[in-house]
């Protein structure tokens, strides 16, 4: 192998962008900073879920079906949607008290 095939530059390496199991391509995520770059990472997936969650269970969508939507207990679901009401309720306070 010539020292040139082994040191070619980023760019002109070829990689699958196969992105992560929060977004399906590296090159399309939203998010500022990689979540493997994070040191919670892994938290970032299951705040997203819950407010998801959250969102869908204000929107109508009954407790049971998102159990089965996202596969874990009611209790795991309750949680989510009182985190939710907790993070909505301290964000009216600090407007209330003009913060």
């Amino acid at each position: 192998m010539f020292e040139t095939e082994r040191d070619l530059l980023p760019e002109y390496e070829h990689y699958r962008d196969e992105g992560c199991d929060l977004f399906p391509s590296c090159l399309d995520c939203p998010l500022p900073r990689c979540r493997y770059d994070e040191p919670q990472g892994k938290q970032i997936r299951k705040e997203l879920r819950n407010v998801e969650i959250a969102r869908l269970h204000a929107g109508g969508s009954p407790i049971r079906e998102l159990t089965e939507r996202y596969g874990v207990s009611r209790r795991t679901i309750y949680r989510a949607i009182r985190r939710s009401d907790e993070h909505t309720d301290n964000a009216t306070a600090d407007i209330a008290h003009g913060q």
